[in-house]
């Protein structure tokens, strides 16, 4: 429902409150009820996203928005069914709610227990993607989170659509339709970053300059990135072919998105082998590559154009590869920590030892061996859906579902112990034993 921010946030405080109690069951059916509604309206969210997209075109023309996000923004049949199926599988995730995470007994009759919670209420501010709109409301749901998002101007009459339909089915399913909310315009943002007594999570989905806007003008915590500066590291006992594949779908799957692949380093011992072929490889998928003066003189091309020492930070979010030469693994990890964005690393290797090196020394939400950076998924590594990646150490890390949207509280239950018989001269002793999970 969209009403002013300040009313919505006190709406979803209270309906956060309703959602923490109940079952499990009736929460994971009103996800499978707004999955069902949302295949049903699909004529109705088509036409809302041509009104988007009329407007969108007219952004792209004046140079407003780019044609990745255009598409970004573009919903079709497929989308819709996608959207649907990812509703379902949160749906069938295990209850994150509730569970015992630990069980001590500090003395008889006196036991502590360690529980899962849900946060309360969730700020979600994106951009043009009408799918996060779908996972974010049922990974919300599922973990008995309220709300609020705030969509981006070019993706507003989608996203009024959808939330119509999922909160009509909210009502149905005998849940608080106040459980989700939207909140239009630039001023909502700074009004929702304003309330760090109704709102317990920011997540922000966008852009690098939305992102850092957000870390620096809240006091509320904020889960996300601010960018997606993947590495794919070939080693000198890679496969060829392996690693040529790995390169073309971490970099041509989906270019825009911020587990894409935006570098290669190539160990110096068999760039003079592997370069051209992945110049040969990369041409043929319309990849532009840009490189060191090691890569360039190589491929003895001037066409390619260098990259400045500070170019190395740059997320193309395109078709554009930036390729460097480098000594040893030591040499790959230096560059990656120096210029990555602590996302999704991967190398390509059959030396089973340089792999392990590279996995406990590179310090990102993912490291992987032998596999495409686009894995860094939530739907991928079976969270169901996802609400964003988080680079930070804290609460969450890397995609983040259900859990990601959990804290815990301890919770004690006891038999009229008071804590002055635990101190002095003839204090009782704890017995601090842990006791099974029930």
């Amino acid at each position: 429902m969209s009403l002013p921010a300040k009313r919505l946030a006190e709406l979803g405080k209270q309906a956060s409150r309703k959602l923490a109690t109940v079952p499990s069951e009736k929460r994971s059916a009103a996800i499978r009820e707004a999955a069902e509604a949302i295949e049903l309206a699909a004529p109705h969210l088509l036409e809302a996203n041509a009104q988007d997209l009329a407007i969108a075109s007219e952004l792209l023309a004046g140079g407003e928005i780019t044609s990745a996000t255009l598409e970004r923004l573009r919903l079709t049949d497929r989308k819709i069914d996608e959207m649907a199926r990812s509703m379902r599988a949160v749906a069938d995730l295990p209850e994150p709610v509730g569970r015992m995470l630990q069980r001590t007994e500090l003395d008889k009759g006196l036991v502590l227990e360690k529980i899962t919670c849900p946060l309360g209420v969730l700020a979600v501010i994106f951009e043009a993607r009408p799918d996060a709109v779908t996972q974010i409301s049922s990974l919300a749901l599922k973990s008995g989170n309220a709300v609020i998002l705030k969509p981006g101007q070019e993706v507003e009459k989608t996203a009024l659509a959808l939330v119509e339909v999922i909160g009509q089915s909210l009502t149905r399913s005998g849940l608080p339709e106040e459980a989700i909310g939207v909140v239009l315009g630039r001023q909502a943002v700074r009004e929702l970053l304003d309330m760090p007594d109704l709102i317990d999570m920011v997540i922000p989905r966008g852009s690098k300059q939305l992102v850092e806007f957000i870390q620096n003008n809240t006091r509320i915590p904020v889960l996300g990135h601010a960018e997606g500066i993947c590495h794919v590291y070939v080693d000198a006992a890679a496969d060829t072919q392996m690693a040529l594949d790995i390169i073309d779908d971490a970099k041509t799957d989906y270019p825009a998105a911020c587990n894409a692949a935006e570098t290669v380093l190539v160990h110096a011992q068999i760039a003079e082998a592997f370069l051209p072929i992945l110049a040969e490889r990369m041409q043929a998928k319309h990849v532009t590559l840009r490189g060191c003066e090691k890569t360039r003189a190589v491929l003895h091309d001037s066409s390619i154009a260098a990259v400045a020492e500070d170019g190395w930070h740059h997320e193309y979010s395109d078709l554009v590869l930036a390729v460097r030469v480098v000594g040893s693994i030591d040499e790959a990890i230096e560059h990656i920590h120096r210029y990555g964005s602590s996302h999704t690393e991967t190398i390509v290797t059959g030396d089973r030892i340089a792999a392990e090196e590279f996995l406990a020394r590179v310090d990102a939400a993912g490291v992987f061996h032998n596999a495409s950076t686009r894995f860094a998924d939530g739907y991928r590594y079976g969270f169901g859906a996802e609400v964003g990646i988080s680079t930070s150490k804290l609460h969450a890390r890397g995609p983040v579902g259900v859990e990601g949207l959990t804290t815990y509280k301890y919770v004690l239950r006891g038999s009229g112990q008071v804590v002055r018989d635990y101190h002095g001269a003839n204090a009782k002793p704890f017995t601090h034993r842990p006791l099974p999970h029930e």
